[in-house]
């Protein structure tokens, strides 16, 4: 994809997905495309306070439902505002099959990003059809559940990490005691998990995330008091462990390693951070780690195997972290996923993207000792040199505070355009 494009991804109003939505959006930035954010998580307190009105179930099924169809509206508002290329939904994004429709009548690209387990997660039943891509963490199976159900445009996008986000970190002292710890897990308390972490008990053992309550066994060890810990807290957890560890969920408790699938973005996040992971293996792996780029196990006697060997072995440690994190910078970033996204949407979509009027920020006869002062506008608005006019209207328009002098002559000229041409 080479040509640069306008770009609005929304996020869901909480849950895994929004700090992935809000890495894409970054990713996207790097490439060179105007991005523009739909930031539902500020409409779900209102939408958590329909819960506090007590009232029946059926009734609170109804609010919620028409609250949604509301939140759908201000999307499309956006879209009629921003003009997208394409519209990048996030798993759980709070978009109707109505707005979809919308959508597809107007002839604005849409693709949703589902980051979560189809099999466990299956909404996605109703929705895939009616965008016009569907990316999947997963491959067996879903692409042929994908077309059973009338969408041909399935495509495989693993999860990644964000380098400036996820990064080797000089950690005060304060943070090094309070996140540090010889051994340590991050995500919330599924029941495999559960399970298996009362065979690892031990001296140095600490347990971050939500979803524990009640486990009187491993409350011991739940820091923070079992609070969501955020994207910037999971960063100094990773960097702060001797080992992280990093289990994929499931559901079933008896079966503690399952050998699944799609791969969890802890494995990306905690790799680009340099840090060392423990990690059970997975079939779709081999495509995106080689054998000594991470330290896997297949069963728990392995797991606590390992743990004894490469606490020992120090080097052996940093030697892997660090074949890891070269392999995410390079493979697996959110830069790289968007790429790849952009350049399966136009493969499979007919006339994409459309052609837009794009005027050049300088055009003939354009003053010489203005272009410096505009050039470090662009700067200031973290946009590249060659910018159309409508790119920086638009940046312009997006930006909280008080116009500049600048800002304003920029804006009357756009405006004058538009009744002059």
């Amino acid at each position: 994809m080479d040509k640069r494009l306008r770009v609005l991804v929304v996020l869901p109003m909480y849950g895994g997905s929004l700090p992935v939505g809000r890495f894409c959006a970054q990713g996207l930035r790097e490439c060179g495309h105007l991005v523009e954010v739909f930031e539902a998580p500020d409409f779900h307190p209102s939408y958590k306070a329909l819960e506090d009105l007590k009232v029946t179930t059926d009734r609170l099924d109804y609010l919620q439902n028409s609250y949604l169809q509301v939140v759908s509206q201000a999307i499309l508002a956006k879209v009629e505002t921003f003009e997208p290329d394409l519209v990048l939904c996030m798993a759980q994004a709070p978009m109707s099959i109505q707005a979809l429709k919308r959508l597809r009548r107007d002839k604005v690209a849409t693709a949703m990003w589902f980051v979560e387990d189809y099999r466990l997660f299956t909404y996605w039943k109703a929705y895939a059809p009616y965008y016009d891509v569907f990316a999947v963490i997963q491959r067996e199976g879903i692409m042929e559940g994908l077309q059973e159900i009338g969408q041909q445009n399935g495509v495989y996008l693993p999860l990644a990490a964000q380098p400036d986000f996820h990064q080797p970190l000089d950690m005060s002292d304060v943070d090094r005691r309070k996140f540090g710890a010889e051994i340590s897990f991050m995500g919330a308390g599924y029941p495999n998990r559960r399970m298996a972490f009362r065979e690892l008990i031990r001296p140095g053992f600490k347990l971050w995330g939500t979803e524990w309550d009640g486990d009187h066994v491993l409350e011991p060890y739940l820091q923070m008091e079992g609070r969501r810990v955020t994207p910037e807290e999971c960063v100094k957890i990773f960097n702060g462990s001797a080992i992280n560890l990093n289990l994929h969920s499931s559901v079933q408790a008896k079966t503690l390693v399952t050998h699944g699938d799609f791969i969890n973005p802890r494995t990306f996040e905690v790799a680009a951070c340099g840090s060392f992971q423990l990690v059970d293996r997975r079939t779709l792996m081999p495509g995106a780690f080689a054998e000594d780029e991470l330290a896997v196990f297949d069963s728990m006697g392995e797991l606590k195997d390992k743990i004894e060997y490469y606490l020992a072995h120090p080097d052996e440690r940093q030697a892997i972290a660090q074949r890891g994190r070269a392999r995410v910078l390079a493979d697996h970033t959110y830069a790289n996923r968007m790429r790849t996204l952009l350049d399966f949407v136009e493969q499979r979509l007919d006339n994409w993207p459309p052609e837009r009027e794009r005027s050049d920020l300088y055009p003939e006869g354009f003053p010489e000792e203005l272009k410096g002062e505009l050039k470090g506008l662009l700067a200031e608005l973290s946009l590249p040199e060659d910018a159309t006019f409508e790119d920086l209207c638009w940046a312009i328009r997006s930006r909280q505070g008080e116009l500049s002098g600048l800002d304003t002559a920029i804006l009357f000229l756009e405006e004058w355009r538009k009744l002059y041409k």
